[in-house]
């Protein structure tokens, strides 16, 4: 059976990816880095497994669910359907 995914804090997050608490809000609004997850109402904390998978390939992240490539925009789909 799978493990459950930990929630680490901020603190974990900097000692492993060697980054600055600065760099990491930055690289989270352009996109290249986990967002965090709201665990209270004053914290928040990111899953283990998506600052392990920015770790082993930083360049090459994308949040999950995001397709590599071109993004098709749905107005695209609309006009090659219609």
């Amino acid at each position: 059976m799978r493990e459950p995914d930990r929630i680490i804090r901020l603190k974990t997050v900097l000692a492993g990816t060697g980054l600055s608490r600065s760099t990491i809000y930055r690289k989270i609004a352009e996109g290249t880095f986990p967002a965090q997850l709201r665990i209270s109402t004053n914290g928040t904390g990111w899953h283990e497994s998506d600052i392990n998978r920015w770790i082993a390939d930083p360049v090459s992240w994308r949040p999950k669910g995001e397709f590599d490539g071109n993004p098709v925009s749905p107005v695209a789909c609309l006009t090659a359907a219609g």
